[in-house]
């Protein structure tokens, strides 16, 4: 068996599981989650545990086994605790504020960099340089942190642009440290 698919996923206090045939519904305190999976792995709440389990040995559900596992445990996680993705901003005049509901970014053009928050994916901004994306989807939250981080991406000679905290860019060296011959 997958080493991921068996293992069973615990569900949380406050948290409510509903399985409808191949339809997975999860609700808890960060709202609510629903996704459809294929109809060839079984899904169960057992002893207030999730158990995910495949028909039979084939590459396929193999591969299938571990993957709605991991997307149910996923859910669990999000409508819990939830998920958050960290971005920095570099660069002289970069900055982002929060303007109602909206990331006002100002990053070297001649206009404002402007998203909105959407599909329950909410916006933090501690500090000018740092933006906080937080949400109950891990896949929501990480493609609009993308999205933001496409804006301005870092490049390699200043390393002016948007990061993920903990992210390393690799720095090239200019015309100036070429060597002379």
């Amino acid at each position: 068996m997958s080493r991921i698919g068996k293992k069973p996923i615990a569900i949380p206090a406050g948290v409510e599981v509903v399985i409808d045939g191949n339809v997975v519904e999860v609700k808890g305190k960060n709202g609510t989650l629903k996704q459809s999976f294929r109809p060839e792995i079984n899904i169960a709440v057992e002893n207030g545990e999730i158990i995910v389990s495949r028909p039979d040995d084939t590459k396929e559900m193999k591969s299938l086994h571990g993957l709605t596992r991991t997307l149910v445990s996923n859910m669990v996680t999000g409508v819990s605790t939830g998920f958050a993705k960290e971005l920095e901003i570099n660069g002289v005049g970069y900055k982002a504020v929060k303007e109602g509901t909206n990331l006002v970014m100002n990053l070297g053009y001649s206009h404002q960099v402007i998203v909105p928050e959407k599909d329950g994916v909410t916006f933090e901004v501690p500090a000018l340089n740092k933006v906080i994306v937080k949400g109950a989807d891990k896949q929501r939250v990480g493609q609009i942190a993308a999205e933001i981080r496409e804006k301005r991406p870092p490049e390699p000679y200043k390393g002016k642009g948007i990061k993920y905290v903990g992210e390393t860019i690799i720095r090239k060296e200019g015309k100036a440290g070429k060597g002379k011959k």
